[in-house]
């Protein structure tokens, strides 16, 4: 059984990444149904939670049947993220998480996410004031370093465990590498080989199918996985995960009727959840991946973005039930 603090998660849980603009609360909702045993929010920007400003309150909202979920903040004043991880535990997550990973130049030039990767003393310190600011467990999600030369990530590891983390996600990449290229777990699998680590290691990165999931729990010996990009239109990966492994077969592929269900369960939540307009316009990035591999698929893509109207949006995923239910029959 992994547990984080006093969360039981099952003997190999899959977690869905923090993800900027997608992993929202509608988002989070396909993907529970899809089968993941630990979600997060976006990443809630500490500066801006205490400025009370609308969007990042807003990321904070969070619904009883997402248990476990956890809420990642991410900054670059200590303080701060003292102030922010009390705030955030007062709408009563299960736990908190840092962002000491995300690669972009917005976050990272500004002296967060994985800039403090080039910092290590300053890492530790946030952690502690995190900690100490919170009762929650408090998890970390990081990388293997910030360029090729400082893949500090087992120092990392040890000196955030002794300062009271519960859990720990590693990226198997550097900030210099962003996405690119091939994501290298061997040193998460160093971490878990180390007799000191005692706190569960999640592996995160590449992570696409039930066979490489299985593959890399083998070789690497982590505790768990979090998929992220994966999961964007996709989010039936996580039981098609677990019934490959407890079974070595692989589910059915989701029909299109399905795909079309899930994807109107999301839009119907996204436009609940922000409004009509705003859960329209948001929607839209998701269609290409719901759909994928459709043949011909472009035409209703564009139908599906240019049009405002919900009726017309419904309307035309029922065309799309309809038309490749047929030419898969």
């Amino acid at each position: 059984m992994v547990k984080i603090g006093n969360i039981e998660l099952g003997e190999f849980p899959l977690l869905l990444a923090p993800m900027e603009d997608v992993s929202d609360p509608p988002f989070r909702a396909v993907c529970k149904e899809g089968g993941a045993d630990l979600m997060y929010t976006e990443f809630v920007s500490s500066e801006g939670l205490i400025r009370d400003a609308a969007k990042s309150v807003q990321k904070l909202d969070i619904f009883e049947y997402e248990r476990p979920i956890g809420i990642q903040l991410f900054g670059s004043d200590i303080e701060t993220m003292g102030e922010c991880a009390r705030i955030a535990s007062n709408v009563h997550p299960d736990l908190i998480d840092i962002n000491y990973g995300c690669p972009v130049k917005q976050v990272a030039c500004r002296g967060a996410g994985a800039a403090l990767l080039q910092d290590i003393p300053k890492m530790v310190k946030m952690t502690e004031a995190v900690v100490k600011a919170t009762h929650l467990p408090v998890t970390v999600k990081t990388r293997l370093g910030w360029d090729e030369s400082t893949k500090n990530i087992q120092e990392v590891a040890e000196r955030l465990q002794d300062i009271g983390i519960k859990a720990l996600t590693v990226h198997g990449r550097t900030r210099v590498q962003m996405y690119k290229g091939d994501a290298d777990w061997t040193l998460i699998g160093r971490i878990k080989e180390n007799s000191r680590i005692d706190i569960p290691i999640f592996g995160n990165g590449d992570i696409d199918s039930p066979e490489k999931a299985l593959e890399y729990r083998n070789r690497f010996g982590v505790d768990g996985i979090m998929i992220g990009r994966a999961s964007i239109g996709y989010p039936w990966i996580f039981n098609e995960i677990k019934h490959f492994m407890r079974t070595g077969e692989h589910l059915l592929p989701p029909t299109t009727a399905e795909r079309v269900r899930v994807c109107r369960k999301h839009l119907d939540f996204s436009i609940r959840w922000k409004g009509e307009r705003t859960g329209i316009v948001e929607m839209r990035r998701h269609y290409a991946s719901y759909f994928k591999g459709l043949d011909n698929f472009k035409p209703f893509r564009m139908r599906l973005v240019e049009t405002m109207s919900y009726q017309d949006i419904n309307d035309i995923l029922e065309e799309v039930s309809d038309v490749y239910s047929v030419e898969m029959a």
